[in-house]
């Protein structure tokens, strides 16, 4: 039952992985669903765009400070949910759209949290800004990190698929256990 070392660092990957995503998402709940004591409260903002809007009216450090609040919150989960999954070969597509949904479904289960919470108020921009932050730091940064982790994996002689595959297997063993069975055409009776 042994293991290479590409498949160690696939776990090692996934471990620091899931612990910084963990940390993180504390540290998100932590700031987005703890009472505030405020004087005033503005209304839920459910019309797209328009707290963007508002904030560009500001002038140009406020909005900036504002907007980049926004996407800066969840941008972390760019990198932080695929390295939680440990893939070195996966499409890029498919590597955003699952990074993507997910950033998207944490955000309105954020949102959808502060409506219980004294204080915090709901913004549709605040949904649309933290996904596309989430998309910003998964283009920026995942497609180059994983070229390197499989240039890196490569270059030990390790095949980063075989990699993949002995961490997935049963048990953690890498024995084949065969081909896949077929079933044979069998033909419809007159």
């Amino acid at each position: 039952m042994r293991q290479g070392s590409g498949g160690q660092a696939v776990i090692r990957f996934r471990a620091v992985g899931v612990s910084l995503l963990l940390a993180h998402l504390l540290l998100v709940g932590w700031l987005t669903l703890r009472p505030l004591d405020v004087p005033w409260m503005t209304a839920a903002n459910l019309q797209p765009f328009a707290g963007i809007k508002a904030d560009l009216s500001l002038g140009p450090v406020t909005a900036v400070r504002s907007i980049g609040k926004e996407l800066l919150l969840l941008a972390p989960l760019g990198v932080l949910l695929p390295l939680a999954g440990g893939r070195l070969l996966v499409s890029p597509w498919a590597s955003l759209t699952r990074t993507l949904a997910a950033g998207a479904l944490i955000s309105l289960a954020i949102e959808l949290g502060q409506t219980g919470v004294p204080g915090q108020v709901v913004d549709v921009d605040s949904l649309i800004l933290n996904t596309i932050g989430v998309a910003l730091a998964h283009v920026l940064v995942v497609p180059a990190w994983r070229a390197r982790l499989r240039r890196r994996e490569q270059h030990r002689g390790h095949s980063p698929a075989r990699a993949g595959r002995e961490f997935r297997t049963p048990q953690g063993s890498a024995a084949s256990q065969g081909s896949t069975p077929t079933i044979s055409r069998v033909g419809i009776a007159p």
